[in-house]
């Protein structure tokens, strides 16, 4: 049998701010994100199971990237947790979902982040490929097994 690359793209809206930086992106400010995620096995080689010629399932890889980042991350403001205490409440209280991240959070840092989260959360026989994070229409960050193992 043949090993099989399948991907499923996501997309959700989400705001940050960096902390520090020297350009614009210093300031709260949003994207519209694209997630490509990619998987890699066997398809299943069974007659009987439903699943047949599947390496997974892409409505259950959906599944697991919505409750593994999209619920958390869509529509909300992520930044760094060494931002003071009273600016982490602010962002808080004026944008009702921040996420408080222990990283500066750019595309890069987001998508190692979010291999770390879903490489656990695949089923048995499933290993994460790739990630490809694209922050606008011309600018991502990819994260890819082969070079984190």
């Amino acid at each position: 049998m043949s090993i099989i690359r399948v991907t499923r793209e996501f997309s959700f809206e989400m705001a940050h701010v960096l902390k520090g930086y020297d350009g614009p992106c210093r300031n709260v400010h949003g994207h519209s994100y694209r997630l490509f995620v990619t998987v890699r096995g066997e398809p299943l080689n069974d007659s009987r199971s439903s699943k047949n010629g599947m390496v997974m399932d892409f409505t259950d890889l959906k599944e697991i990237v919505l409750k593994t980042i999209i619920e958390r991350f869509d529509h909300s403001v992520v930044m760094s947790s060494d931002f003071a205490e009273e600016k982490k409440k602010m962002m808080e209280d004026a944008f009702g979902n921040a996420v408080i991240v222990g990283y500066q959070p750019t595309c890069e840092n987001l998508v190692a982040d979010f291999a770390r989260m879903l490489k656990n959360s695949l089923p048995a026989g499933v290993r994460l490929h790739s990630l490809r994070l694209c922050e606008t229409a011309k600018s991502y960050a990819e994260w890819f097994a082969g070079d984190n193992e």
